[in-house]
Formats: C-alpha cells, structure tokens, sequence
C-alpha cells in the first residue's frame, strides 16, 4: 500500500509491475498514515485535512468507493490504530478544541461514532500506538509529551514529558514491556 504528499494511495502485489487497485487518485489531501487491519482484509488511510477512509481491500473495481470516511480531525488526522476486530478505530491529530486523541465506532453511524475524545497535547497529537494485551493507548505530541490511556475506563493514566520536541515515532515490543520514542530532535 503506497500513499503520497498528493494524496494518491495504491495497492501493489510482489510480483506484479502494475497496481492492483487506485484507492483514492491525486489532488486530495497528503496522506500521513496508513495501515491494514490484523485480518488484512481492510486498509485505513488518515489525511493532512483530518479525515479517515476505510476500504475494503478485496475490491474488483479499480477506483474503489471507501466503505467509511469521516473527518476525526478540525485540522489533520496524523495517525490511527485499529482496534480489537476494527470496528473500534483510534486516531491522533489536531482539533481546535483539544481534542486529539479520540475513539471511533465504525458500525454506528457517523453523527454517532464518537465514542470518546481525550483533551490532550497541546498543539496537537503526532503519532499514536495501541498495545492490545494491556488495552492502553501511547500518543506522542508536538511538544514531546507522551499521553497514555486506559480504553476500557477512558481516562488518561500518565502524561509525561519524553522530548524537547515533536514525537515522530513510537514502538512497542511485542511483550509489551516497552515501548520506544523516536523525536524530531
């Protein structure tokens, strides 16, 4: 799955010189995330406008519709996390009201999806990382402070100051143990 600062997004096989399937064509807003669900059987592609589109991956059409596309942002949507079996979706971004962390359901309809929405990170949120055995949310901002949230009673747990500035990346080890901050710094 390949998306450009045109918003273009396109899905490739290995052994195959042309594309599969044209998601979304140029002229929309840069993409700044994108990842398959666990089941591999959708992909999810945040924009710098705020938005999310969900597809479906197994499409016989070549310029597929999203199943799924909403505005989780007032600004931009910086990245996402599917969660448990992806009906649940969380993203990170920036939003005039602060909040930037926030809880979708995606079999609701859109005026209804939000489940919660976390006030956080000044300036907004960069990145965000789900760890599925302890159901807690990681989000790193844009002063270098990292949020970390418990999804079942949806509070946040500990906020810490990590870097000087932006948080660009984050990992978790597969354990769970750990997890790794990377900053523009």
């Amino acid at each position: 799955l390949t998306g450009a600062q045109d918003g273009s997004v396109r899905m490739f096989e290995w052994t195959r010189p042309q594309q599969l399937v044209c998601f979304q064509q140029a002229g929309n807003a840069r993409v700044t995330r994108m990842y398959f669900n666990a089941q591999g059987n959708k992909c999810g592609v945040a924009d710098g406008e705020g938005f999310l589109s969900i597809w479906q991956v197994n499409q016989t059409t070549s310029n597929p519709k999203p199943y799924l596309s909403w505005q989780c942002h007032s600004k931009t949507t910086s990245d996402f996390a599917f969660i448990t079996s992806s009906s649940l979706v969380a993203t990170s971004g920036q939003s005039n009201d602060n909040r930037n962390v926030c809880l979708w359901d995606t079999l609701v309809s859109s005026s209804n999806s939000l489940i919660h929405a976390f006030t956080c990170h000044d300036h907004g949120a960069t990145v965000l990382q789900y760890a599925p055995k302890h159901q807690l949310l990681i989000s790193g901002g844009r002063k270098g402070c990292i949020c970390i949230f418990d999804i079942r009673q949806r509070q946040i747990l500990f906020t810490f100051q990590a870097h000087e500035s932006a948080v660009k990346a984050l990992a978790l080890d597969p354990s769970e143990d750990y997890f790794v901050t990377g900053s523009a710094e």
